[in-house]
């Protein structure tokens, strides 16, 4: 994958750039601070890649489902069930 395509996948998830390493730029997601590095090549392996968007993505999408459960739920609905 190339490093500018990466780059933009991140940004679009809402990540930020952190930082400017040696070799490694510094990306977070601001919203369930995790940070990764982003490798300072042309191109980037496609497995590091997909690593690289999911940890910066995942989770964001974990706390979403999680707040979407406890909204959705309603103390009544389980008395329903009965």
């Amino acid at each position: 994958m190339k490093r500018v395509d990466l780059i933009r996948a991140i940004e679009a998830s809402g990540c930020v750039l952190v930082r400017h390493g040696g070799r490694h730029d510094w990306y977070r997601n601001p919203v369930t601070g995790v940070s990764q590095p982003v490798p300072r090549h042309r191109e980037v392996k496609e497995p590091l890649a997909r690593r690289i968007i999911r940890m910066l993505t995942e989770e964001s999408k974990e706390q979403r489902s999680d707040e979407g459960v406890s909204e959705d739920a309603e103390p009544g609905d389980a008395a329903d069930s009965r």
